[in-house]
């Protein structure tokens, strides 16, 4: 017999159905709630709330577990590509070797950007925030290629869109990058795969010959492949729910760029290089610093450690920091920032204060390093977190077409006034 949950209202008891995952995570089913009791349920934040049922991350707070379509993260960070993942991700297995040779040839041959887009830089006041160009430039797609817009697209026309947006992002954000700058831009190069394309227009100068790196290509597919997807957290909602409303794939995605780029959400990493030059800017005393992280009473705390989903630790975490040494020793980095992060590091990892608490270092505290390693600017790094977070955007708004999932409307509890007379002008 099919298992079920009793809710007492009044005198009245009702069973609701119980949803197992396939990964034995249990949900009470409340769709019918309102209609059978005249209730709703209040979850501020959605914390305890199952917006949808979806076959693409698997996350396991407790123990330490992230896995894309049943792979786990170590495995796809190890031997993966950032293109692997992708594919992987949006269309549910890793690709065979003419799968992914077809998705990178028809990705490189779609990078290139209207030449239009160019005169939106123009426009953008100078010094303007990195993210606020990336998601006005992202939903400005949808005017250029205005097929995205049609009702009832087949599924060829939505695989068309769904390349040209990954295709196109790696060219806008190298752009962005180059305008800060005041450089001029980088074209694409059919040459390259596509993390090596996108450094390539990203640190290439027309000046001269740049080479990329291939030290530099495989710690830059690992932090990709790291931020690909992180299941239901606000961008990824934002996305499913602006899309739910039968919204076009480039203004869905403008959408949790714009969600993304809420400091409580995608800023960490640029929080954890402010905090490391507030400390250095103070002198450079970790043990300072440090005391006052544990110091009850002092609002201080210690950005990049620690994890409000994983309560043990960011299995992220322990792939990142290898790549992060290996950048910082490649590079030779004289930096007095990153020194700074290293000591915290250590102190974190064996300090008992931080190692009961399980506040280690996590994904957000070496990305932050390795990207001011590389030489972007802080603002950037929001921006890269997009970029890696791409493919799992895409995976996740084509789920919920292909589920044919409603559009999202939650409820709420009114707290305002009741009703009220209108009052004339000369009453008030």
């Amino acid at each position: 017999m099919p298992e079920t949950a009793q809710i007492k209202l009044s005198d009245k008891t009702y069973d609701l159905p119980v949803i197992t995952g396939t990964e034995n995570e249990k949900a009470v089913d409340i769709a019918k709630l309102r209609d059978l009791t005249g209730y709703i349920t209040l979850d501020t934040g959605y914390k305890n709330t199952g917006a949808t049922k979806s076959a693409i991350t698997f996350l396991d707070g407790e123990q330490g577990i992230l896995r894309y379509r049943g792979y786990s993260i170590e495995q796809l960070a190890e031997k993966s590509t950032f293109m692997e993942v992708a594919f992987l991700l949006i269309y549910g297995e890793l690709p065979t070797e003419k799968q992914i040779a077809d998705f990178e040839h028809e990705i490189s041959h779609h990078t290139l950007v209207h030449e239009d887009m160019k005169k939106f830089f123009d426009g953008f006041p100078s010094h303007s925030h990195p993210m606020g160009q990336l998601g006005s430039l992202v939903c400005s797609l949808s005017a250029f290629y205005p097929e995205s817009l049609k009702n009832n697209q087949t599924e060829e026309e939505i695989n068309l869109t769904i390349i040209k947006m990954l295709a196109k992002m790696s060219t806008i954000v190298s752009w962005i990058y180059k305008k800060s700058f005041g450089h001029p831009v980088i074209y694409p190069q059919n040459k390259y795969d596509y993390v090596s394309n996108f450094l390539h227009m990203t640190f290439g100068q027309r000046t001269e010959e740049v080479a990329v790196d291939p030290v530099l290509v495989d710690v830059m597919n690992k932090l990709l492949i790291l931020h690909a997807d992180h299941e239901q957290n606000c961008s990824t909602s934002t996305v499913r729910i602006v899309g739910s409303s039968d919204c076009n794939l480039y203004a869905s995605i403008s959408a949790g760029i714009s969600a993304l780029w809420g400091p409580l959400h995608g800023g960490a990493n640029q929080a954890v290089i402010e905090m490391l030059e507030q400390i250095k800017n103070d002198g450079g005393d970790t043990q300072k610093w440090i005391a006052k992280a544990k110091d009850k009473n002092d609002s201080f705390r210690l950005m990049g450690f620690g994890h409000r989903v994983y309560k043990n630790f960011d299995p992220r975490a322990k792939i990142i920091k290898k790549a992060c040494d290996d950048v910082l020793e490649k590079l030779g980095v004289n930096d007095p920032v990153l020194a700074i992060a290293k000591q915290l590091e250590e102190v974190a990892l064996k300090d008992e204060y931080f190692v009961q608490r399980k506040l280690y270092p996590n994904v957000d505290f070496y990305s932050g390093i390795i990207y001011r390693a590389l030489g972007f600017p802080t603002e950037m790094f929001t921006v890269l977190f997009a970029l890696g977070r791409l493919p799992g955007w895409i995976a996740q708004w084509k789920e919920m077409k292909v589920n044919k999932e409603p559009i999202g409307r939650p409820r709420q509890v009114y707290t305002g006034s009741t009703f009220r007379e209108y009052v004339e002008m000369k009453g008030r």
